[in-house]
């Protein structure tokens, strides 16, 4: 059976029969020296090609399923093992996203976010949006500047501080390997516009938009808390704006 260890933000992640799709997504880790976090098995070829991105969650008293057409996803009640069946590469990858952003609600460690990610002078900045609002564009035009994520950022939430962390799940531009942690200076939420304009959000406005930008929402009325407490920390602490922004680099001149 094929082994594999990785680090996802604080998280050490065992993968077992890990196919090597997991090779070219996760940076492996020499040894096994440690307790891991979450030890998840795979198994390729299950179900049918992908559908839509709803996601059944079904609550058993010491299991957890996530279901969609192209992946099943088994998780014990305590978040330490899982089973993930996938019908390909894009399925795994999904359920992936799926288990790990549910892992951190569970922990109430922080959340995983639909949006890019780029760091300039020190901080980390996200860039969020509806589907085709632009935010791997914003990270494309972003270069030189190094990149935390161009697709899910992972975001530790306390009530200290707001941290990002290099996310390996990505859709276009491959992670360049740093292992950085970096704190959260800004939220764009961003529209494609003729001229640039950045405006704040007062703090109510931030959380109402910030809600259907989380990876993962749940039935389960305490999940909902946890993730609602944490959008309520996040908004009280970080600034979040509308950006209307050029399709070119020059709206970092509002941000930096």
């Amino acid at each position: 059976m094929k082994i594999f260890h990785t680090k996802i933000g604080d998280h050490f992640i065992q993968f077992e029969n890990a196919p090597e799709y997991i090779n070219g997504m996760f940076r492996e880790l020499e040894g096994a020296n440690y307790r891991p976090d979450l030890t998840v098995t795979i198994q390729m070829d299950f179900g049918s090609s992908f559908v839509n991105y709803d996601v059944k969650e079904d609550r058993q008293a010491d299991r957890i399923y996530f279901r969609r057409s192209d992946y099943l996803v088994e998780v014990d009640a305590e978040y330490q093992y899982a089973e993930i069946s996938a019908y390909n590469e894009l399925a795994l990858k999904h359920a992936l996203i799926n288990l790990y952003s549910s892992f951190i609600v569970y922990h109430e460690w922080g959340l995983l976010l639909h949006s890019s990610c780029v760091i300039e002078n020190g901080k980390a900045h996200i860039f969020a949006g509806h589907s085709g609002a632009g935010k791997s564009t914003a990270a494309k035009l972003s270069y030189p500047r190094n990149l935390l994520s161009d697709e899910a950022t992972i975001l530790k939430i306390s009530s200290e501080k707001m941290e990002v962390y290099n996310s390996p799940f990505r859709s276009e531009i491959l992670a360049a390997g740093e292992e950085e942690i970096f704190p959260l200076g800004s939220i764009q939420v961003l529209h494609q516009s003729l001229q640039n304009q950045r405006e704040i959000l007062t703090k109510s406005d931030s959380l109402i938009t910030m809600i259907n930008k989380v990876f993962y929402w749940s039935d389960h009325p305490a999940n909902k808390k946890v993730i609602l407490g944490m959008l309520t920390e996040l908004v009280n602490q970080v600034p979040i704006y509308n950006l209307f922004f050029q399709k070119n680099d020059t709206f970092w001149e509002l941000i930096s």
